[in-house]
């Protein structure tokens, strides 16, 4: 049996997309990954994201990376949760990344957020990916 894990797809190719500098990396659309892509633009990650329909009738999903000096703003995203061992948590005990510095985004009853807004709303959930 099959398994794929699309968000760990999405994530490796926004990962391979700035190890080699491109500006943008395009996907086929979940509302998951663009909930993903929203919280990236909201913080800063990436300059912008858009919704794009194909010939073939499936919509696609286009970021545009953001690079600062030439480097890439984001430095690490990483999956968290897998699809063989999914990880969730209270709002009390998400992972602070880098201190503070860094973001998890979590999937929670109440939709795709960061994990300061989710201990702000004080719901828990899986705990998607980080990034910084």
């Amino acid at each position: 049996m099959a398994i794929h894990d699309t968000i760990g797809d999405f994530l490796t190719l926004i990962r391979n997309a700035s190890a080699v500098k491109q500006t943008k990396v395009s996907g086929s659309f979940t509302n998951l990954r663009l909930g993903i892509a929203k919280i990236l633009k909201e913080e800063g990650y990436i300059t912008s994201y858009q919704e794009s329909e194909l010939q073939s009738g499936k919509k696609d999903l286009t970021l545009t990376l953001k690079y600062v000096d030439g480097q890439s703003v984001i430095k690490n995203i990483q999956r968290f949760s897998k699809p063989g061992r999914r990880l969730y948590s209270g709002y009390q005990e998400f992972p602070k990344v880098l201190g503070g510095l860094g973001i998890a985004i979590i999937s929670t009853s109440k939709g795709i957020m960061k994990d300061r807004d989710a201990r702000a709303k004080k719901v828990g959930g899986e705990i998607l990916c980080t990034v910084y």
